[in-house]
């Protein structure tokens, strides 16, 4: 039986030109797979403009498009409807100019590898000379707390730092724009706090625009100046929340009655895309 309940209504930009000043600019987008039974569609005219130095988390029921839209930003996947650009340019642009980076659900390292030469990787792909990559890798592996175990192999390394590890190589080649599809997933809550008061002061220190996946309530709110609650698929957008958080966030925020405020009105808006019902 249909819910009679709506989404949450949702100011969004006009289809058309990409937002002033925006790093991330979509309009209309959507995206349809044709698979062998039939086609699926994963998103749904997504209008979202994202601004320079914002922490903006996805937050939906799985399979709801915040992955993909990750991947449409990171010119991993190709929208079929509306548009996007990341700073002014195609997602193509982008990803050819190195303008972001990607952190993935896995840290991804090569077990081969020392830490240091992991952190490295992109880096030799650019060319870099010696020099520079060991200057660049010196520095990352400082912004993540990981200062000395250069010569460490993943697997002698917790989950928590083979994840610090595969933040610092998105950082390597300094992008602006960092995309991080649910890093701190498969990782327990008390690993997974320490994290996020480390990820908070890496973006403090490095003011760059990080886009985040997750399903955790909690972890959105506390992280994020801003919340994209997302529907089930097709995936669209059913709320923005703008957070009225400081930016100096201990843990012990998420007790305060702001904090909760928020929490709810994430949670509602998960209700009014029919998020429980239908993930």
């Amino acid at each position: 039986m249909a819910d009679s309940r709506t989404a949450i209504p949702t100011p969004q930009p006009q289809a058309g030109a990409p937002a002033p000043g925006s790093v991330v600019s979509a309009s209309g987008l959507g995206l349809t797979f044709q698979t062998s039974d039939g086609p699926v569609h994963a998103l749904s005219d997504v209008n979202l403009a994202i601004g320079k130095g914002e922490f903006v988390s996805f937050i939906g029921p799985s399979g709801c498009g915040k992955t993909t839209f990750l991947r449409v930003i990171a010119d991993l996947e190709q929208p079929t409807a509306g548009t996007i650009t990341v700073n002014g340019m195609t997602p193509e642009e982008a990803r050819r100019r190195r303008a972001y980076g990607y952190v993935f659900q896995a840290a991804a390292l090569y077990p081969w590898r020392t830490i240091a030469r992991n952190v490295a990787l992109p880096l030799e792909i650019m060319g870099m000379s010696a020099a520079e990559q060991r200057e660049r890798v010196k520095r990352t592996l400082e912004l993540v707390n990981l200062s000395g175990f250069e010569k460490k192999f993943p697997w002698q390394l917790s989950g928590g730092m083979q994840q610090r590890a595969s933040i610092a190589r998105a950082l390597a080649f300094d992008a602006d724009l960092l995309l991080m599809d649910e890093p701190f997933g498969a990782l327990d809550e008390i690993v997974r706090d320490h994290l996020n008061e480390q990820l908070l002061e890496l973006w403090a220190r490095t003011t760059k625009t990080i886009c985040f996946v997750t399903h955790s309530i909690p972890e959105a709110v506390y992280l994020s100046t801003k919340i994209v609650v997302m529907s089930p698929r097709p995936g669209r957008v059913t709320d923005v929340i703008h957070s009225t958080l400081p930016k100096e966030r201990p843990l012990d925020i998420r007790e305060t009655p702001e904090f909760l405020a928020i929490a709810h009105r994430v949670r509602e808006g998960l209700r009014a895309g029919h998020s429980y019902e239908d993930a």
